[in-house]
């Protein structure tokens, strides 16, 4: 069966647009915190990763690890990470974060938090507020599924980024899908409860996670948005 027949199948029984483009997919693309509870059937999951599993890697080694969690599974976890995150457990993340901006790169992070902030109505003052948001990334958003990803620490910077790679063509597969999702640092926090989970026994370490599933439009969160800069910010061309 050709690709392209297996999406027109898929949307013909989904409803969605297997025409998208990729351009379509890139601005639509943005990080949802609130969820539907609707699972998504098995062959859209299996499809959207096979087309994600095309993305390039150094030496084709493909280097990804990917953990999916849902239902009861994905239940125990969140309920793991919060208990932990709000009794102030210190975190053992696989791979230090090492996120110290500063100058511009720290004006956007603020900018960020105050458009996310304001739409959740937590002031900057307002420690019990900002503590519910935080517990909002270990119960995944309500999302239906949480995707672990990590590789093995072997593997260095170079392939690190090819795990990223993967990881935008799987988002953008996603919305092309009808799905959203929200990349989140924070599930590399608990490392060890997702190799219990999974009874992981091949060395692999946890980058990052991602919720994904049905966007719920009335959660406020959601209509958050950033911006971008101009090109000329972050790139340069240069003939001579």
């Amino acid at each position: 069966m050709s690709e392209v027949k297996k999406e027109h199948e898929l949307a013909g029984a989904l409803l969605i647009d297997p025409n998208m483009s990729l351009i379509d997919a890139i601005y639509a693309r943005h990080s949802v915190r609130g969820y539907l509870n609707k699972e998504v059937p098995q062959e859209v999951l299996d499809r959207i990763f096979e087309i994600a599993q095309q993305s390039p890697s150094n030496c084709n080694v493909q280097p990804w690890k990917v953990y999916v969690a849902s239902s009861e599974l994905k239940d125990r976890l969140s309920k793991q990470m919060v208990e932990n995150t709000a009794a102030g457990v210190t975190p053992n993340p696989d791979y230090p974060y090492r996120g110290n901006f500063e100058n511009e790169y720290r004006v956007r992070q603020v900018e960020c938090a105050v458009a996310l902030y304001s739409k959740m109505g937590i002031g900057r003052d307002d420690k019990e507020g900002r503590m519910r948001a935080v517990l909002r990334n270990f119960e995944f958003f309500d999302a239906p599924y949480i995707a672990f990803i990590g590789m093995h620490p072997s593997f260095g910077t170079t392939v690190a980024i090819d795990v990223g790679m993967f990881a935008q063509s799987l988002m953008l597969t996603m919305v092309a899908f009808g799905l959203h999702s929200c990349p989140m640092g924070t599930m590399r926090n608990y490392p060890d409860m997702v190799r219990e989970a999974f009874e992981i026994e091949d060395g692999t370490k946890i980058l990052f996670g991602i919720s994904f599933g049905y966007e719920d439009p009335a959660v406020v969160a959601n209509e958050t948005r950033t911006t971008r800069d101009d090109i000329s910010t972050n790139i340069v061309f240069r003939s001579e």
